[in-house]
């Protein structure tokens, strides 16, 4: 699933190659992934007006259409955006196609559909609606809130982690990288995180998003950009640790399965 480099990756992608181009039609061959918006009007709706702004807050795509209009775009699982002129580059599994006055197209591509496209006005309001906590890369996910955040908690940390209502824009991949970094097994209890190891999980989740949007690396796209020593490119069947060496474990968390190394993510042992 594209996480939040991924999708600050495919931001600057379409604000580079989409944004001021005027739309001359849609073209949509999966229409749920608009629903319950209906195909014919959304196209009426879009017809000759440009995108003239790109935001992204976690894992969303907002799009600002000249006027008062947004597209929102999340990717599910598999969608990506892909820009092209020439018919023959046409992506596989093309549900939604913007068709610009130039001749080029930018595509929604999507082989399980599970991602979604829709319209509103006001990217804060629709943040609160699906009950988003504050983008992981933002000056909102401070110190102070993830006290708080902690405070208010139970359970593990890494399903802490890829709670959307918590914070924004981290899944399974990323989560076990920040993880890895920080010292933390992913069963850690987050009641049980001390002030040093609060400052510390902050610090490398920051860092961790940041050097993958730096390197251009994603969540399973571009495994060899990450940084050396990363866990990512190792969260595979008979991956070792990238500092020790030792085979890495898997455990199932939050109905996701974590790769960590029991070495240097030791198991905290609950004391009565």
């Amino acid at each position: 699933m594209p996480e939040l480099p991924d999708v600050e990756r495919y931001r600057r992608y379409i604000d580079r190659n989409a944004k001021g181009r005027p739309i001359r039609h849609l073209s949509i061959e999966a229409a749920r992934i608009v629903a319950p918006l209906r195909p014919a009007a959304l196209d009426r709706r879009l017809r000759g007006r440009t995108f003239t702004e790109i935001r992204r807050h976690g894992k969303h795509l907002f799009l600002r259409v000249d006027g008062d209009d947004w597209l929102t775009m999340h990717f599910g699982l598999t969608g990506r955006p892909v820009w092209y002129r020439d018919p023959d580059d046409a992506p596989p599994h093309q549900r939604i196609r913007f068709d610009f006055a130039d001749g080029s197209h930018l595509a929604y591509a999507d082989r399980r559909m599970l991602g979604h496209i829709g319209i509103i006005n006001d990217p804060e309001a629709f943040i609160a609606q699906h009950r988003l906590g504050p983008d992981a890369l933002s000056p909102e996910f401070d110190l102070d809130y993830l006290r708080r955040a902690v405070g208010e908690r139970r359970g593990e940390i890494k399903s802490f982690l890829m709670n959307q209502e918590i914070v924004a824009g981290i899944g399974n991949i990323f989560s076990d990288e920040i993880l890895f970094r920080a010292h933390l097994h992913p069963r850690t209890g987050v009641q049980r995180l001390g002030e040093s190891e609060i400052s510390r999980l902050l610090a490398t989740t920051k860092a961790v998003l940041q050097a993958a949007i730096d390197r251009e690396a994603g969540a399973e796209e571009f495994l060899d950009r990450h940084p050396p020593g990363s866990l990512i490119p190792c969260r595979h069947r008979g991956g070792a640790c990238p500092a020790c060496g030792h085979p890495l474990e898997t455990l199932r968390s939050g109905g996701r399965t974590a790769y960590f190394c029991p070495r240097c993510q030791p198991e905290r042992r609950e004391t009565s």
